[in-house]
């Protein structure tokens, strides 16, 4: 594969929510550039980068049962035990958590990490402190997802950061879902944590950069046969 192509399958396509943002930065950067010329190179490099950060590109996504791929690109920046969040009616014990912080520079559409049913979907408001602090899992504006595997269940929650405003979910309560599917996003810098189930050991370690729908962060299978793949 050429650069030129190798650049076009990391942009095209552009997810659907970052249509009204690139049209207004390009509508500000011509202006900025009528004003002023060196102000329109800089609109430019704005439109550009909310392009980047919009981009939604394919995934192949091992579908076995029992493996959990990670929810979203980022870097893994805790794996801990943690209290889940109460209105996923996980329990009131600590799970192995596994938590993805993504920066401005990461794709931000989010995957489901398994194949099954979504049995709950609970948005709650918060604040909006740095997503990479560990209160940030009580405190933020976040968006969970209870999600009924084969033989397990598992939480995805999306939490807002710094400087995201607004969790988009593309999925609803009772949907199925294929592993590797997308389920939602959220603008700008934020974090999704990831709650197995107990006694489980995460396959990832902190520092670790995760792929959305490839990277795996566990394996419950008991007899691994031949693999299979989802590709968008």
């Amino acid at each position: 594969m050429s650069i030129v192509n190798s650049i076009r399958a990391q942009l095209v396509p552009i997810n659907r929510e970052g249509y009204p943002f690139i049209v207004v930065f390009a509508v500000i950067g011509v202006v900025l550039c009528i004003l002023w010329p060196p102000l329109g190179g800089l609109g430019a490099i704005v439109t550009l980068w909310c392009v980047y950060f919009f981009r939604d590109p394919p995934r192949v996504t091992p579908t076995h049962d029992g493996l959990v791929v990670a929810p979203a690109d980022g870097r893994i920046s805790q794996v801990t035990n943690a209290l889940p969040p109460s209105e996923l009616g996980l329990g009131g014990g600590p799970l192995p958590r596994v938590s993805i912080f993504m920066s401005v520079f990461d794709c931000h559409v989010n995957r489901s990490p398994v194949a099954g049913r979504i049995a709950r979907m609970v948005y709650r408001p918060g604040k909006f402190l740095n997503a990479d602090l560990d209160k940030a899992s009580e405190d933020n504006e976040r968006n969970g997802f209870l999600i009924e595997a084969t033989g397990f269940r598992i939480a995805v929650v999306q939490i807002a950061g710094l400087i995201a405003r607004r969790i988009v979910p593309f999925v609803r309560e009772g949907q199925n879902v294929a592993a590797g599917e997308r389920i939602g996003m959220i603008r700008f810098g934020s974090r999704v944590d990831v709650y197995l189930p107990e006694g489980s050991t995460p396959l990832v370690s902190v520092g670790q950069i995760a792929i959305a729908g490839e990277t795996l962060i566990a394996d419950f299978a008991a007899n691994r046969g031949p693999q299979t793949f989802r590709a968008d």
